[in-house]
């Protein structure tokens, strides 16, 4: 009997399930951006809750069992920032969107899609340094917010009918200002973050220079 034991696939311990769960997100977002496509927004509003569940679920099972990967740093943050954001260009594009008093707006997307790119950046160029470039807490709550303001403005746009040529909506107040309220929080606490990002690569940055002067 021959002793010589089974191959390991390379990337075996790559493709544990909090990778797995990460996968699902980046191919529920397909599935999401059809359905916002075809106007059927409170089926993407369910998906986009499950999707963005999938998000807590495969960092807390990461952690909790050890199974952090650098697949998993790099597949992460990059489904996140497709499925927000693509969520976001997808709804301004939404008919009933451009007519709302103070909503989502093509700028807006911009700085979030812009602040997203920056910050991504930094990160590869410190962490190819060696410096640690961790989510903050204000990054963290820039996420949590943007998925509140994502998910109302599919429950808004749910709510408008057409009338004639033009649209009117039948949510309650209160869905609507929430939803203007949770939109332009998120563009401040957006561009609030990034500049705290660049705050800290610029000292991280200083620091080495710092330490090679010395």
């Amino acid at each position: 009997m021959s002793n010589t034991k089974p191959a390991r696939h390379p990337f075996g311990s790559a493709f544990n399930l909090p990778n797995q769960l990460t996968t699902l997100r980046l191919i529920l977002s397909v599935a999401l951006f059809g359905l916002i496509s075809a106007e059927h927004y409170i089926a993407a509003f369910v998906l986009f809750l499950v999707a963005v569940g999938t998000d807590w679920l495969d960092g807390y099972y990461a952690r909790k069992f050890n199974q952090i990967t650098t697949l998993g740093r790099i597949l992460d943050p990059f489904a996140d920032k497709v499925i927000v954001c693509g969520t976001f260009i997808f709804v301004l594009v939404a008919p009933g969107m451009q007519v709302a008093p103070w909503g989502l707006r093509a700028w807006m997307v911009v700085v979030l899609v812009g602040r997203e790119l920056l910050v991504t950046a930094l990160r590869s160029f410190l962490e190819e340094r060696g410096s640690d470039f961790s989510a903050n807490l204000s990054g963290k709550l820039k996420m949590v917010l943007q998925c509140v303001a994502a998910g109302a403005s599919l429950v808004y746009l749910h709510c408008l009918q057409p009338v004639g040529q033009a649209t009117q909506s039948t949510a309650p107040p209160w869905v609507y200002w929430f939803t203007i309220i949770s939109i332009w929080l998120t563009v401040i606490l957006t561009v609030y973050s990034g500049v705290i990002y660049v705050w800290i690569a610029y000292k991280l940055l200083k620091q080495k220079a710092d330490a090679l002067g010395a």
